[in-house]
């Protein structure tokens, strides 16, 4: 089972996003702050943390930052209104798996979850049953 943790203060911005993520047969947990999610992550594992934009104490992206330093090999996707270019100029060398636009949708779910899988390798386990 896939778990994700996502990150935002108002989990009506997820709304589409975690209905997806839990049709595909994921779990999610919820932090409403980016200190909250740094507690999380300290006491349990998560496959995928989700981060939005701004998180009240901090942006998304600084919660990636934080993480990183934490622990290198977590996996993370954060919501960003910037463009492609400057999105990838602010998140350089945090190895996030997707940027997500302001309200992400069912569709972001499918393609977020399709990233996560391959990665996890579990899109080939799956096809070995």
């Amino acid at each position: 089972m896939t778990r994700l943790l996502f990150v935002t203060p108002d989990r009506t911005t997820f709304a589409d996003l975690s209905s997806e993520i839990k049709k595909q047969g994921g779990t999610i947990q919820w932090a409403a702050s980016g200190d909250q999610a740094l507690k999380t992550i300290g006491k349990q594992t998560v496959d995928l943390v989700v981060a939005d934009e701004r998180l009240g104490d901090m942006t998304g992206l600084e919660l990636v930052g934080r993480l990183v330093a934490v622990n290198p090999m977590i996996n993370s996707a954060a919501v960003s209104s910037l463009s492609k270019e400057a999105y990838h100029e602010a998140s350089e060398g945090l190895g996030i798996l997707m940027q997500l636009p302001p309200k992400p949708a069912r569709a972001d779910g499918q393609r977020l979850m399709a990233h996560l899988n391959q990665i996890l390798g579990l899109s080939s386990q799956k096809n070995k049953h």
